[in-house]
């Protein structure tokens, strides 16, 4: 939508604006979640869709260009989204369930993987995939996407239990755990449009390396929210720290992801990321407690939860780290959109080379 609806000099800071929002969706979840907890009840969560589409519909079909392919046959690849889904049940039911380790789990877990593999197997040979595989030979957009699943993998987890860490252990209520988190949100709000116009400028590959560090850190900070933990001394730094990582990354992220493929493939592009996203943060939560040995006891335990969470964070941080070595190492500046072999790049800058002016035939009077 941002692609049909935007000039090409504003798409960045479109870009910006709409990575920031989504950061902000992601993080206001626990204050909002936080809320409804300690008001009407957790129940209520299921019904929030409810308001939100009664405001996106009309303003969508009001204000929103239609930007649909002419020549697109319009047909929906429903085995392709049955075996996705499926396989990202399966797993995730697995994962969570992993500890009781008996044979139905481990039975789940090779039903899941099997149903991946199928998946896999359906878009490579359909004629019209949900997720056409040729997208990923596409060595940029690939290398985005594993960043995306790093970064993301680390941002489900920490939101999952540093909102349950200060509630378990360093004693607050739902709802002031979730009004903790807000630094990061207004973070997000005041600065991904900048960082999103600084990033076409400087181009993605610092901001994917400098930006997973920067979140890293924030989450190693964490460490010091413990049963005594002053919100001003040791919440907020961490959370700040978090949040400016987060400003650095998340606009640049999305904006490559669209600019490593053809721009009529922008939208694939963005779903793939986007689908990579919510299942690194899925599966994050799904396996996290399992990788840092928290049971269904340490929920109600401050010491058992404090013990799993010094455990979990430096896990989210390497994942992290991760992210920003594979940035380095493979995310390079987008070529520039001009595919004439005469043309010149200079100081980011693209043009024709000069042309000698027409030169008088012999024996004819040159004006």
């Amino acid at each position: 939508l941002i692609q049909a609806s935007f000039h090409p000099d504003d798409r960045g800071r479109a870009v910006g604006l709409w990575s920031g929002f989504g950061g902000i969706g992601a993080a206001v979840g626990p204050f909002v979640g936080g809320w409804l907890v300690d008001g009407p009840g957790w129940r209520w969560v299921f019904l929030l869709n409810v308001p939100l589409a009664l405001v996106c519909v009309p303003v969508a079909l009001r204000h929103v260009p239609e930007s649909a392919d002419g020549k697109s046959h319009g047909r929906f690849d429903v085995l392709g989204a049955v075996l996705g889904a499926l396989a990202l049940a399966l797993v995730t039911y697995a994962l969570i369930e992993a500890q009781e380790g008996s044979v139905a789990v481990a039975l789940t877990a090779v039903a899941g993987v099997a149903a991946g593999i199928a998946f896999g197997y359906v878009e490579k040979r359909r004629l019209d995939p949900m997720m056409p595989l040729d997208i990923f030979r596409s060595r940029q957009f690939t290398a985005v996407n594993l960043v995306t699943l790093c970064v993301y993998a680390a941002f489900g987890g920490f939101f999952f239990l540093a909102a349950l860490q200060l509630q378990v252990v360093s004693g607050y209520s739902a709802l002031a755990a979730g009004t903790a988190l807000l630094p990061t949100t207004v973070l997000m709000l005041l600065f991904s449009a900048r960082s999103g116009q600084l990033g076409e400028l400087i181009g993605p590959r610092i901001p994917l390396t400098v930006g997973p560090l920067l979140c890293a850190a924030g989450m190693l900070l964490m460490l010091r929210v413990g049963p005594d933990a002053s919100y001003v001394r040791d919440v907020l730094p961490a959370l700040l720290v978090l949040g400016l990582g987060m400003v650095t990354l998340v606009a640049p992220l999305t904006a490559t992801v669209m600019g490593s493929v053809d721009a009529a493939r922008a939208g694939l592009a963005s779903g793939i990321n986007n689908a990579a996203a919510r299942a690194a943060g899925l599966l994050a939560v799904a396996a996290l407690p399992l990788l840092a040995g928290m049971g269904p006891e340490a929920y109600r335990s401050a010491d058992a939860f404090n013990t799993a969470f010094r455990r979990a964070m430096p896990l989210c941080a390497v994942v992290l780290v991760a992210g920003a070595v594979l940035a380095f190492a493979f995310v390079r500046r987008p070529a520039p959109d001009c595919k004439r072999p005469e043309c010149r790049m200079h100081g980011h800058v693209v043009s024709p080379p000069l042309e000698r002016p027409p030169q008088p035939e012999p024996g004819s009077i040159a004006s």
